[in-house]
């Protein structure tokens, strides 16, 4: 997950004259649960088709230029990049909102993830 080449991929998008801001999202792996458990990885799978149809979708929306969505399958340890997501686009009004959702949905729809917790 390179983000000066992912900023460089959507500049080179046809439409990025169009564009006012770009946000990312890199979420990696944590060393405590939402319970405050202790983490020392994760072992995460995407399902690649569900990515796809969560770009077609945030890339229709009003205002959205370009969003690009790369992923880590496998065994990760804390620190490890899990998912990088970048939304261009028009304002924040419409650029904001697509990345959070984006972000819900790679999480909820398109991740099958367990912790790997201490002991």
């Amino acid at each position: 997950m390179d983000l000066n080449k992912m900023t460089e991929s959507i500049k080179a998008h046809p439409d990025f004259h169009k564009a006012g801001m770009i946000a990312t999202h890199l979420g990696i792996v944590r060393s405590f649960s939402r319970d405050g458990s202790p983490v020392v990885g994760l072992d995460v799978k995407f399902e690649n088709e569900k990515v796809e149809e969560i770009k077609r979708d945030i890339k229709s929306r009003p205002g959205i230029v370009d969003i690009i969505i790369e992923t880590n399958n496998g065994s990760l340890k804390v620190g490890d990049e899990v998912v990088t997501i970048m939304v261009a686009g028009d304002t924040r009004d419409n650029v904001f909102p697509a990345l959070t959702d984006a972000i819900n949905r790679i999480k909820s729809e398109a991740a099958v993830e367990k912790e790997k917790g201490v002991g």
